[in-house]
C-alpha cells in the first residue's frame, strides 16, 4: 500500500463536494496518550425508541492521508436508516512523525467513548459496529483484537481492507520495521471471539489483494466465528473496474459501490443496528 495515497486524496476531494452530508455535531475526543482528535456525529432522526445501534466509520488513505469527510456519504446513509454514525478524524502517520499505532489508539478510544456515553447518545453499548475502508479496515480489526473489551466493536464491515500487513513494506516503513508492524497486522493476530464480520472485496484488487481477505475469513471460520466474504468479480481496490490502475488512479464504479453499500446495510440490519 504505497502508491495510492496522493491520487486517492485528489479523487476523494473531487467526489466529496457532490454530497451535501454534514454531521450533527463534532466531538473532540481524548486518545490513549492524551492527544485530541475528532469524531463527527451523524445522529438518526429523533424518536422515543429504545436505544439503537451505532456505527464507527474509519476512512482509508494508507494511514497518511484522508479525513472524516471521506466517509460522510456512508455515515449519512447509516444515520438515515436509524443508527448513530460516527465518522472518525483519526490522527495520520504523516503528522508529527506519528505512526499507525496512534491511528489505532484513536480508533479504540472512539469505542470506549461511545460506551461511556451510551445513555446520553441513546445507543446500546453492546451494539457498536465498525465500518473500515482500506487502511480503516486495519484500524477496525485491530480494535476488535484489543485486550480491552470496551475498545472492541460488536460487528465489523470491511471494504477492500488492509489485513495482511506483517509483510507489507509500506506498513513496515510507517511502523519502523517488520517487528513493529506485527502487533497491528490483523492476520498476524487472529484469535477466537472476533465479532460477526462482513468483507466487501474485489477479486483483482492490487492494493489490498483478495488473498488477505480470504485468509482472514478462513481463520475466523476456523475459530468458529462468523465471516462473510462478498467478492465482486472483475473489480479492484474500492471497486475500481479491472483494467484501470487501482493503486494510482482508483475509479470506483458507482453502481458497484452502491450495491456494496446496500449489502453492508443489509448485514447491519440483520444484526439489529438500525432502529
Amino acid at each position: 500500500m504505497r502508491f495510492l495515497f496522493c491520487t486517492f486524496a485528489f479523487f476523494a476531494a473531487a467526489l466529496t463536494p457532490a454530497f451535501a452530508q454534514t454531521p450533527s455535531r463534532i466531538e473532540r475526543l481524548t486518545s490513549e496518550d492524551g492527544a485530541m482528535f475528532e469524531a463527527h456525529i451523524f445522529a438518526p432522526e429523533p424518536n422515543a425508541a429504545a436505544p439503537g445501534g451505532a456505527v464507527v466509520l474509519l476512512h482509508g488513505g494508507g494511514w497518511v492521508v484522508g479525513d472524516a469527510s471521506w466517509v460522510y456519504p456512508r455515515a449519512e446513509a447509516f444515520a438515515r436508516q436509524g443508527a448513530l454514525a460516527v465518522a472518525v478524524d483519526y490522527r495520520l502517520a504523516n503528522q508529527r512523525s506519528l505512526t499507525p499505532a496512534q491511528s489505532s489508539a484513536d480508533a479504540r478510544s472512539v469505542f470506549r467513548w461511545l460506551r461511556a456515553n451510551a445513555a446520553a447518545l441513546n445507543i446500546n453499548p453492546t451494539m457498536i459496529a465498525a465500518y473500515g475502508v482500506s487502511a480503516g479496515g486495519q484500524l477496525s480489526v485491530s480494535a476488535a483484537q484489543s485486550d480491552d473489551a470496551l475498545a472492541r466493536p460488536n460487528a465489523i464491515v470491511l471494504v477492500s481492507p488492509a489485513l495482511d500487513l506483517e509483510r507489507d513494506g509500506w506498513f513496515a516503513q510507517l511502523m519502523g520495521g517488520p517487528e513493529a508492524a506485527r502487533p497491528l497486522s490483523p492476520l498476524s493476530n487472529m484469535r477466537a471471539g472476533l465479532p460477526p464480520t462482513l468483507i466487501l472485496q474485489g477479486d483483482v484488487d492490487t492494493e489490498t489483494p483478495l488473498r488477505g481477505a480470504q485468509a482472514f475469513c478462513d481463520a475466523m471460520r476456523g475459530f468458529g466465528d462468523r465471516c462473510v466474504l462478498k467478492i465482486y468479480r472483475g473489480y479492484g481496490h474500492l471497486f475500481t473496474p479491472a483494467g484501470i490502475n487501482d493503486r494510482e488512479t482508483p475509479a470506483p464504479d458507482p453502481a458497484i459501490s452502491e450495491a456494496a453499500g446496500a449489502f453492508a446495510s443489509a448485514f447491519l440490519r440483520r444484526e439489529g443496528y438500525f432502529r
